[in-house]
């Protein structure tokens, strides 16, 4: 296990990382606004998933590796940056047609929402530089590693969700607000623009 004083500090050196909108955030807004508050719970799940990904990659020295070596870290960074620009072009498009939310959706659509956020997360190398950055400042090189990863991409994913449910919920009491196929439209394409500026940011970086 970890000392509390290194999570909480770990915590805290990742609070502007996640306060900085990104995939997810734009992710949730999209879903939430059309599909209902409901949908916010598959956009944290694929996160948090990600999330551990990136902690199993730490842990078996894959994530060095990618970080190390050029080739590889920008094979990792184009191809995150085109599902980002594929899934912004995909949203533009389904905007378009607004089609009225389902309440209840159908498991096919969640576990779309899941892969989406968890694809949006894995291949995101600013997650996995977390782990390479600010993971090994907060470990300790006496204690078992593994166990220390885990517990810091525990703490990561609980702050994580809470982040994404409280924004769920404003997200949810707005929308109720201005529940109307135009105003779906142009959020489908804001969130579309969003991600594919995110994606070209991901590439050029």
């Amino acid at each position: 296990m970890i000392h509390p004083y290194a999570a909480a500090a770990f915590l805290l050196a990742i609070l502007p990382v996640i306060a900085t909108p990104g995939a997810s955030m734009t992710l949730l807004i999209q879903h939430v606004t059309t599909g209902g508050r409901r949908q916010a719970l598959p956009v944290a799940l694929g996160t948090i998933t990600g999330l551990y990904v990136h902690a199993a990659l730490a842990v078996a020295g894959l994530s060095a590796l990618i970080m190390h070596s050029s080739q590889a870290f920008t094979a990792v960074k184009l191809l995150g940056a085109a599902y980002l620009i594929g899934l912004g072009l995909w949203t533009w498009r389904s905007a378009a047609s607004s089609p009225p939310p389902v309440r209840a959706d159908p498991p096919r659509r969640t576990g779309s929402v899941y892969t989406q956020a968890l694809l949006a997360n894995v291949l995101n190398p600013k997650a996995a530089s977390i782990y390479l950055t600010l993971v090994p400042q907060f470990v300790e090189s006496g204690r078992p590693l593994a166990g220390q990863i885990l517990t810091l991409a525990t703490a990561h994913a609980l702050l994580m969700a809470v982040w994404l449910l409280t924004w769920s919920v404003l997200i949810h009491q707005g929308a109720n607000i201005v529940r109307k196929a135009r105003f779906k439209r142009v959020v489908g394409r804001v969130t579309a623009v969003m991600l594919v500026v995110l994606g070209l940011r991901a590439a050029t970086t």
